[in-house]
């Protein structure tokens, strides 16, 4: 079993490309690149802000192709990607050129979040008008299990692909070998959405392609290391294997080396728990 990570987090301190060359040395297979710079959404405006990162203008594809280059003088791939979110009709350009820049990288999965609040069918316009672009460059989309939060029971609450059966009508709504499903382990374990890692596995079985892990208390989206707080890994890897996943153990532990001072101990123990998980996978 192969491992992968995202790549913002330790962007933010030292840069993609170093980002890629410190997560090579601590072990990892792959990396995961984070497109978020594109756009991000200002939520209290109602509006998507801009920066002047690389991704943001035209020398975007170059920076993708730079950044494969890094990947490969350091023994590491790009295994997938994740998209701007949320996938709101002022950033569809972004959403395509997204899918056209994991290709450059070398990638072959584009993470795309639904619209939490829109129906199977509705996403589906999204992910339908998507496909050409992921046709012609060789890159299948994932859709992501998702959460909204009901304030009054301080609690998640059902949104699309939340669970089981939410998850598998998206995927049956466009009904192509083109759309594939991430599972977000996090988020498959809030408290509220009635359901689990394990459930959502096996009720996805060959369509999950593509992860999101790491760990919560089961309640809140913490976004922390493996094996630090609440989550039953055993079960989930179990699951895996029960389904015979076939895909990268990525993951998506973003919020972690915030809570460190030592950044490279930090993606070194990032990458020691995705090692264990993989060995778990292997042992089984």
């Amino acid at each position: 079993m192969k491992t992968s990570t995202e790549i913002s987090s330790a962007a933010k301190v030292f840069g993609e490309e170093r980002a890629i060359e410190e997560y090579a040395k601590a072990g990892f297979d792959a990396w995961d690149f984070s497109m978020f710079e594109m756009a991000r959404r200002d939520w209290s405006k109602g509006v998507f802000r801009y920066s002047d990162h690389p991704l943001c203008g035209k020398g975007a594809l170059d920076f993708a192709r730079r950044l494969k280059k890094v990947g490969e003088d350091n023994g590491i791939h790009c295994n997938q990607s994740h998209a701007p979110f949320p996938s709101f009709p002022e950033i569809y350009p972004l959403l395509q050129k997204a899918i056209e820049l994991t290709a450059e990288a070398g990638g072959n999965i584009c993470i795309i979040h639904p619209v939490n609040t829109d129906t199977p069918e509705k996403n589906a316009e999204l992910y339908n008008m998507l496909l050409p672009f992921a046709k012609q460059y060789g890159v299948r989309i994932a859709t992501e299990n998702m959460w909204n939060w009901d304030n009054v029971l301080d609690q998640a609450a059902p949104a699309a692909c939340s669970d089981g059966e939410s998850f598998n009508a998206h995927l049956d709504a466009v009904n192509s070998e083109w759309l594939v499903a991430c599972l977000d382990i996090g988020h498959a374990e809030m408290r509220g959405l009635g359901t689990s890692a394990p459930e959502m596995i096996r009720a996805l079985g060959p369509r999950l392609k593509a992860l999101h892990i790491h760990d919560n208390d089961r309640w809140k989206d913490s976004h922390q290391l493996p094996f630090s707080m609440q989550i039953d890994f055993n079960g989930v890897v179990k699951a895996l294997k029960e389904i015979g996943y076939d895909g990268y153990f990525t993951l998506e532990a973003d919020a972690y080396l915030a809570t460190v001072d030592d950044k490279l101990a930090g993606i070194k123990a990032l990458a020691d728990s995705a090692r264990r998980l993989a060995d778990m996978f292997d042992a089984l």
